[in-house]
């Protein structure tokens, strides 16, 4: 459900009397709190999306839920803080309407109610808590509704691959999702579950592949139509930021990591970097932000699981996401 977020100036009927809408979407993550503003000129999931504003900021709400199954008061704190600056953006750039989603990390929460009831009072709106599927199929949304139909070297089926914090979801589809799963495991949980030592103890590295090979048999189980895939499409902070040290970015660059092809023998290259290194060593790679260098050990294990388990010679790296489709999703 899309809910007003301003009074002000939004979308007039443009020249060819098409309708334009200024949309807004908040991601609330494991890891990190994302927001994207667009014009979205007509109706339908299909209509044209013209990206106004995004922003990233990593407030780390999942802190410690793994192991307490609640929100943590500092994660909280923080969470509302990013909530605060959107609610300004949001303002200022007079959206029309928008939709702000949370996932694994509140569904694992038993005090979930201690963000969302101060989340309202700031945002002016409620926060929805979406499912896994819900996750998946969002995703799957945003980030092929611009292939579909084009002539870029992607061609379907596509499986979507979103690597978050506390969840990962599976979807493959052409036009649209025809299988998906979600499973529990993201950076956040597998650094907090196995990866004690800096850097990581052979053994923890050794247990947390194990893991995520008991996941994707699940995945194989869940969508059998995901070994059919022609092309595997990441999404999310552990897969820019792969690309991103891969690339040697000096500051994150949308546009680079755009359809941007990640090679298995690369994210392969940039995992046993990372993995061998430091935190105090590993944040001076070029392209991995302060906010992830802790947990980057973690996502790289799920991404290279996967890469490897597919037997996929590279992945195509999508900026459009969960937010892309939240904003589709209102148009």
């Amino acid at each position: 459900m899309g809910a007003r977020a301003s009074d002000g100036a939004v979308g007039a009927p443009c020249g060819t009397g098409i309708v334009t809408r200024r949309i807004g979407a908040i991601d609330v993550g494991t890891n990190s709190v994302r927001l994207l503003v667009a014009d979205v000129e007509g109706e339908g999931r299909a209509a044209p999306l013209r990206t106004i504003e995004r922003r990233m900021r990593i407030a780390r709400l999942g802190q410690g839920v793994d192991s307490t199954r609640r929100l943590h008061p500092d994660a909280i704190a923080r969470t509302l803080d990013v909530f605060r600056e959107f609610r300004g953006v949001l303002d200022e750039l007079g959206v029309d309407a928008v939709r702000a989603t949370t996932t694994s990390a509140s569904r694992d929460a038993t005090n979930r109610g201690d963000l969302f009831g101060p989340a309202a009072g700031v945002l002016g709106f409620e926060l929805e808590l979406i499912s896994g599927e819900e996750e998946a199929e969002l995703s799957f949304l945003g980030a092929t509704a611009e292939l579909v139909g084009t002539a870029m070297d992607a061609p379907p089926p596509y499986l979507v691959i979103d690597i978050g914090g506390g969840s990962t979801e599976f979807v493959v589809g052409t036009e649209k999702p025809e299988g998906l799963v979600s499973v529990d495991v993201g950076c956040v949980r597998m650094t907090e579950q196995f990866l004690h030592s800096d850097p990581p103890a052979p053994e923890e590295l050794s247990n947390a592949v194990a893991l995520m090979r008991d996941h994707l048999a699940d995945v194989d189980r869940e969508v059998p139509g995901a070994r059919d895939a022609r092309t595997l499409i990441g999404l999310a902070g552990t897969v820019t930021a792969m690309a991103s040290v891969e690339l040697g970015l000096p500051e994150y660059d949308s546009a680079a990591l755009q359809h941007f092809r990640l090679t298995r023998r690369a994210a392969e290259e940039v995992f046993r970097t990372l993995a061998l290194e430091p935190i105090a060593v590993r944040r001076h790679n070029p392209g991995l932000e302060a906010g992830r260098v802790d947990v980057i050990v973690g996502g790289a294990i799920v991404l290279v699981s996967i890469l490897r388990h597919f037997e996929a010679d590279s992945l195509l790296v999508s900026e459009a996401d969960i937010l892309d489709g939240l904003v589709r999703s209102q148009a």
